[in-house]
């Protein structure tokens, strides 16, 4: 067994369901502790969410329920996306556990015996959105630069830590510990920070303004503030783990911190004081990534701009994303996501990139050596210039991972790839396969070209595990990834097995077309409408209400074709109460005959003509005894005598898409 790594998220507030933001430091420790597990190191993985404060109560009351019942609701949506989309946590650590409030107490506690907290008396600006006060140079405008709301005037009595006292220990650290904090310009940022006298840190509230939270050990008129809540979830989720152990001595001085930029002060400063204090040892690592920006704006509940996992994996598969994620970030630095730019990337590098390579080759392993491989076959000087570069690669691949540099190790997959598919058209296998006397040559090329796909699909592996899986799988190499056969083994050239026999070529990545990219921007412009409605208060989290009817997903009602129809003539049905014909043009060469059991409604049908109704054009034709009816209009209403067509302000076309 090599190292040991404990590696953590930030445990996320659950006043949202997870976006993408959520997501990226997911994955991103997930893949890291896949990666150091392939390396044949201990890597435990801790994840969770944090559950007390205002904004919870408030959230809570808005839909008439306890704050527990609300954040159990949460929280499980949290564990279940997670595991949804594959996220292979060690454990789920949850603030309102007893694990976790035991923990809180004993460290409030000892801070408090040594003479660290102290109660005063404080008035300042409070945002309720940050739950925290505000400084007059923050706001802007006089308001909260976050929420956009101007912040109260609130004076009360609360309990406050001394952060200042250990101010001098945190700096030496820091300069001691070069990497302590990566990447080097937010450590810059921390010391330049610490250069101004750390105000006194309120860690408390009365419970007569809040009573959800940990009471505080020594005074019961009071709980816990987030700093000496939420964050010692590091320390609890080993000290007793899920199922009941004390990892603390195992993994606690292997500890690396995977967070975003925003909490970089929490964690960098809040956070390495309070342990000193509590006198325990500072973690290992700080590892701060930057934002994904929704094309050039920050990501934003509020905005509606957000992106959610469980819909981009019905669409694309989240190992994409994944694969997205580290493809396309610098680590430490702001990166921009778009649905189009994600398409562009996908069939690039892996629809016409490693699924094409891997297609172009077993289809002619499979039709010219009936799927077999060959035995290794001696090389030419091609051969080894592609064999060295593999070797290079893979001899980078753990430097790149172990600094962070993501983005340096998919590009040099991708320049690997890039080569042999430049080899492949080069060589021709498909008119190798055409001479009977260049065999050899054709063993040679076929079995090159799948095993660099081999060899591709091991460095992909802690990114796109399940995918990669399925390729090694595919061509025979059902070797474990979890460390127990050596990297260089592994990745060493030559782990192809003769004999095996290839099956049906796998289609691992079908190009995206522009129709699937059209249906998927619409749903998303939905999730914002509905994103910046909840951000307002007026929505509920996923869960709250069970569907009406048999709930469908987003590919079911794309199945629809609703288009904008002009109603050309209406008239009564003779022999039917209930039915209207109407003749209704949806810009076709005539219009349509449309049944519709709107009568009751319309007495006098003429008031329909002319008028832009909601036609679902692609619904089976019916045959009735009145005709055919070719087509259906939409209408609502409570019943058959206040039923009305559904229509539109402004000036459509007839056939325009509705959607």
């Amino acid at each position: 067994m090599g190292r040991t790594v404990y590696l953590t998220t930030p445990i996320y507030y659950v006043n949202a369901e997870p976006h993408i933001g959520h997501s990226y430091t997911t994955i991103l420790v997930d893949v890291l502790t896949r990666y150091h597990k392939m390396m044949g190191d201990r890597a435990y993985f801790q994840t969770g969410t944090d559950e007390h404060g205002e904004k919870i109560v408030q959230a809570a009351q808005k839909r008439g329920i306890e704050p527990q019942e609300y954040v159990d609701r949460v929280s499980d949506l949290f564990a279940s996306t997670w595991q949804d989309i594959g996220i292979a946590y060690d454990d789920f650590v949850r603030t309102t556990e007893p694990r976790h409030k035991a923990l809180v107490q004993e460290v409030l506690q000892r801070v408090k015996d040594k003479g660290d907290i102290y109660f005063d008396e404080y008035a300042g600006l409070y945002c309720v959105g940050c739950e925290r006060y505000l400084t007059a140079t923050e706001l802007k405008d006089g308001k909260c630069p976050d929420h956009e709301v101007e912040p109260k005037e609130v004076k009360e009595a609360n309990y406050f830590f001394n952060m200042e006292k250990y101010k001098g220990r945190l700096i030496e650290h820091i300069e001691a510990n070069p990497g302590w904090i990566r990447p080097e310009r937010f450590r810059n940022e921390v010391l330049s920070f610490l250069k101004q006298p750390l105000e006194p840190l309120c860690i408390s509230r009365p419970k007569s303004r809040l009573e959800w939270g940990i009471e505080l050990p020594f005074d019961d008129a009071f709980v816990t503030y987030v700093w000496f809540d939420a964050l010692l979830n590091y320390v609890s989720a080993v000290k007793e783990t899920a199922k009941g152990e004390d990892l603390f001595d195992a993994l606690w001085p292997a500890c690396n911190h995977v967070i975003a930029k925003d909490i970089l002060k929490t964690h960098a400063i809040y956070w390495p004081t309070m342990l000193l204090a509590a006198d325990i040892p500072l973690f290992k690592q700080l590892d701060v990534h930057g934002y994904w920006l929704a094309g050039d704006s920050k990501m934003s509940k509020s905005l509606g701009n957000v992106v959610r996992p469980g819909s981009f994996d019905r669409h694309f598969g989240i190992e994409n994303l994944r694969y997205f994620f580290f493809r396309e970030m610098k680590f430490g630095r702001d990166s921009s996501f778009t649905y189009e730019l994600f398409v562009e990337r996908y069939n690039s590098d892996l629809a016409n990139g490693l699924g094409n390579l891997l297609s172009r080759v077993s289809s002619i392993c499979k039709k010219n050596r009936g799927g077999a491989i060959r035995p290794v076959p001696e090389v030419t000087g091609a051969e080894e210039a592609l064999i060295d570069k593999a070797a290079t690669v893979a001899q980078r691949y753990p430097e790149h991972f172990e600094q962070r540099d993501f983005h340096l190790a998919v590009e040099e997959i991708r320049g690997l790839l890039g080569a042999t598919d430049n080899y492949i058209n080069t060589t021709a296998p498909w008119k190798l396969a055409k001479d009977p006397d260049r065999a050899e040559e054709l063993d040679r090329v076929l079995y090159t070209g799948l095993e660099v796909v081999r060899i591709a699909s091991i460095l992909l592996h802690p990114i796109m595990p399940r995918t990669t899986r399925t390729i090694l799988d595919y061509l025979g190499d059902e070797r474990p990834t979890d460390g127990s056969v050596p990297w260089d083994q592994l990745t060493a050239w030559g782990g192809l097995t003769a004999g095996h026999i290839l099956g049906d070529v796998p289609r691992m990545f079908p190009r995206i077309d522009e129709k699937k990219l059209e249906q998927v921007s619409a749903e998303a412009e939905a999730e914002a409408a509905r994103a910046t409605a909840e951000a307002a208060g007026a929505a509920p989290v996923r869960g709250d209400f069970e569907p009406i009817g048999e709930e469908i997903a987003i590919e079911d009602f794309a199945k629809l074709d609703l288009r904008v129809g002009v109603v050309r003539e209406a008239s009564l049905v003779e022999g039917a109460d209930k039915l209207l014909r109407l003749m209704v043009d949806i810009g076709e060469e005539r219009p349509r005959q449309v049944f519709a059991g709107i009568r009751s409604a319309y007495p006098e049908p003429a008031v329909l003509e002319g008028r832009h109704v909601i036609v679902v054009a692609n619904l089976k034709p019916r045959k009735m005894k009145f005709g055919f009816s070719e087509g259906m209009v939409l209408a609502g209403g409570g019943g058959t005598d206040r039923l009305c067509t559904a229509t539109f302000k402004g000036d459509l076309r007839p056939g325009d898409k509705v959607s």
